[in-house]
């Protein structure tokens, strides 16, 4: 069984569209939308692929058509795109944001899996990255083989005793000083990480047609192409 683990696509189609892999299953570990500016083939894809998916701290926040106040690097981003995302997608698409299940237990060939975007404590908003103590208390009553997340940015593989916890790290946004799309294949239990280049140009290109203010795109762009946050504070705010 292979399976194709997806996080944090954030509404960029260059990005997602550069993954070319044949799989079984694909879960998709929330936030769809929000940090780039073309949600729709993003939300439709998902839709056609992914056998289960969970909700995100932003998909839960466009569905409920939370306006968002500028702030940091990331905030500034998410305000000025926040509206465009309200403009194009429908009350179909929104009523879809909203019902996906916020945690997904599943158990696919022999191996039981927990899917969540953020923690089992907190299931879409608390930020842990790769401590080993703090996973193991928020994996207290968790009975699993595998812990799925996002969140993060960040891709992440910690063994806990019997559970592993896998974050595939960010499609559209990674965090990690690599630029390229980030994604994972568990195939029968081996747990590989992967990277694809894709067209960044595409990505900011769009977010300019879509009449996003310039000094955003250049926020946006420093952050795409280096794969990293500019405000170099290591707060992975919103």
């Amino acid at each position: 069984m292979r399976i194709l683990l997806l996080a944090d696509i954030h509404s960029n189609w260059p990005a997602l569209a550069a993954i070319d892999e044949k799989f079984d299953a694909c879960l998709f570990l929330g936030d769809v939308v929000d940090y780039a500016t073309d949600p729709l083939p993003c939300i439709d894809w998902v839709r056609r692929h992914a056998s289960s998916v969970v909700r995100g701290n932003h998909d839960h926040s466009v569905a409920q058509r939370v306006m968002v106040r500028p702030g940091g690097t990331f905030r500034k981003m998410v305000a000025a795109m926040r509206q465009h995302h309200f403009d194009v997608l429908s009350d179909e698409h929104l009523t879809w944001l909203a019902q996906m299940p916020v945690t997904r237990h599943l158990v696919i060939g022999d191996h039981r899996f927990l899917l969540v975007h953020a923690t089992p404590r907190d299931p879409m908003d608390e930020y842990i990255s790769d401590s080993a103590d703090q996973w193991q208390q928020r994996l207290e009553h968790v009975d699993v083989d595998f812990v799925c997340v996002g969140h993060t940015h960040i891709p992440m593989q910690l063994q806990l005793e019997k559970t592993q916890v896998i974050n595939p790290g960010s499609v559209g946004q990674p965090r990690d000083g690599d630029p390229r799309a980030a994604y994972a294949i568990i195939d029968n239990g081996k747990v590989e990480f992967r990277r694809v280049a894709y067209d960044v140009d595409r990505t900011l290109h769009h977010m300019l047609r879509s009449g996003i203010d310039e000094t955003v795109i250049a926020r946006a762009e420093a952050i795409l192409r280096t794969g990293g946050n500019p405000t170099a504070n290591g707060n992975a705010e919103l």
